[in-house]
C-alpha cells in the first residue's frame, strides 16, 4: 500500500480544540451541537472551522494552516465568537477539560453519522464511554523522511506535554486519583494510544495495509495514536494534550509542541542524532504523567536517568528559546511558565473542589470562567 505524504510548508501549524456545551444553570452537558452547527453553517455547505464531533454535547473549532501559533489562536477565537452568538441565547456555555467533572457517559447522545455509528457498534461499552475532550496540534513537515524520526523523538517529551495539559481528574462525579484520566480512557479504543515506533515509512504502509485488509480500519484517520503522521495534511499530529481550559494555556502547549518539532527537524538537518526512548520507557512515562501530572518523575533517556517533570520542562524551555524566536512564538512558549507557577488544570480543579466542600458544580463554573477569561484563574 502506498501512503502519499502531502506537501506542506515546514513548521506550518494548525490547531483543533474540542469544546463541551454545558448548561449555564446546572453545569451539566447539553446535547445541542446540531443546533449550533445548523446555525453557523454557510449556504454553500459545512463550516470550514466549526466541526461535528462524536457526541452531541461537543463541537470542535479548527484553525487554518498558519505560520504562527498566535495566528492559529486568533482563528480559534473568531470561531468561538461565532459559536457564542448561538449558544448565549440558549443559556449554553463553552467549556474544555479532558473530562466533564460530573456528567454521566450513559446519558450522552452520539452524533448520527455512519463513521460514529460504526465506531460505537464495534467498540461497544468502551466506545460509549468516550466522554473526553482533547487538543490536537498539527505541525508541517516538508520531507516525508523526517516524519518518523521526529515522531520517535517527540515521544521522549510525551510526559511533559501530558503533565502540563492534564485536566481530567474527575470522572462521573468522582476523583479518580489521576491527573489525566482521559489519557488512559482513550487508549482503550483499538488503534488508539501510543502506537508503534516504525523506522521506515514502508513499515507504516504495511501496518495500515494489514489493518485495512483485516477490516480493523477503513481509512488512515482511524489510526488514533496519541502522536501520528497525518499524511493528508503533510503534518505530524500531536493528540497528547487533554482539553485545555483556556486559550492562553492552549497556545502555550501548542508553542511547546511547535518548537519541539522544529528543533528536531533542525537536528536532522545538522546530521545530529535525535533522542529516543525504548517503548517500555515511553509507556511508563505516559502512565506516570497521567497518574501524577506535575509531580511525575519522568524517564529522560535510554540509560534510565530520571527527573521531576517540572524541572525537566524548565530546562527544556531555556533550550527552545532560540527556536521560539525563529517561529514567532516566544511569548506563547513563555506562558508555559504560567502553568509551572499556577499549576496545571487538574490541580486548580481539585483546589476549587476542596474550597467548595467537594461540590463539582463549582469546578464546572471555574472551567467555564477560565474559558471566558482566556487564561487560568
Amino acid at each position: 500500500m502506498h501512503i502519499p505524504f502531502a506537501r506542506s510548508a515546514r513548521s506550518s501549524v494548525g490547531l483543533e480544540w474540542e469544546l463541551a456545551l454545558v448548561d449555564k444553570d446546572s453545569g451539566d452537558l447539553r446535547q445541542v451541537a446540531q443546533t449550533v452547527l445548523d446555525a453557523v453553517r454557510p449556504p454553500e455547505g459545512e463550516h470550514p472551522a466549526i466541526k461535528q464531533e462524536l457526541l452531541l454535547n461537543t463541537v470542535e473549532v479548527v484553525s487554518g494552516v498558519c505560520r504562527t501559533v498566535g495566528e492559529a489562536g486568533r482563528d480559534l477565537e473568531r470561531s468561538i465568537e461565532e459559536i457564542r452568538a448561538v449558544t448565549d441565547p440558549l443559556r449554553v456555555e463553552l467549556m474544555s477539560a479532558g473530562t466533564h467533572p460530573f456528567a454521566r457517559w450513559a446519558q450522552q447522545k452520539v452524533t448520527d453519522k455512519q463513521r460514529y455509528n460504526t465506531l460505537i457498534d464495534r467498540t461497544q461499552w468502551w466506545g460509549r464511554q468516550m466522554l473526553i475532550y482533547g487538543v490536537h496540534v498539527h505541525v508541517g513537515i516538508e520531507d516525508r523522511d523526517k516524519v518518523l524520526p521526529i515522531q520517535r523523538a517527540m515521544l521522549s517529551y510525551f510526559p511533559h506535554l501530558q503533565s502540563l495539559s492534564a485536566s481530567s481528574p474527575f470522572w462521573g462525579g468522582k476523583d479518580t486519583g489521576y491527573a489525566s484520566n482521559r489519557a488512559l480512557m482513550f487508549q482503550q479504543l483499538p488503534t488508539a494510544g501510543l502506537g508503534f515506533q516504525f523506522e521506515e515509512w514502508s513499515q507504516l504502509e504495511g501496518y495500515v495495509a494489514d489493518l485495512m485488509h483485516t477490516g480493523v480500519i477503513d481509512q488512515f484517520d482511524e489510526v488514533r495514536w496519541d502522536l501520528r503522521p497525518a499524511p493528508r495534511f503533510g503534518t505530524l499530529e500531536a493528540r497528547i494534550c487533554d482539553g485545555t481550559t483556556n486559550i492562553t494555556e492552549l497556545l502555550a502547549l501548542a508553542a511547546l509542541t511547535h518548537c519541539l518539532v522544529e528543533h528536531f527537524s533542525t537536528m536532522l538537518d545538522e546530521g545530529r542524532e535525535l533522542p529516543t526512548l525504548p517503548p517500555w520507557f515511553v509507556q511508563e512515562n505516559k502512565w506516570r504523567s497521567a497518574r501524577y501530572g506535575m509531580d511525575a518523575i519522568v524517564i529522560l533517556d535510554r540509560a534510565g536517568n530520571e527527573e521531576l517533570v517540572t524541572d525537566s520542562v524548565g530546562t527544556l524551555l531555556v533550550e527552545l528559546e532560540p527556536v521560539a524566536e525563529r517561529l514567532g512564538c516566544s511569548a506563547e512558549l513563555n506562558d508555559v511558565r504560567l502553568i509551572l507557577r499556577r499549576g496545571a488544570s487538574y490541580q486548580r480543579q481539585r483546589a476549587v473542589a476542596r474550597r467548595n466542600g467537594g461540590e463539582l458544580d463549582a469546578v464546572v463554573a471555574s472551567l467555564v470562567a477560565e474559558m471566558r477569561a482566556g487564561r487560568p484563574l
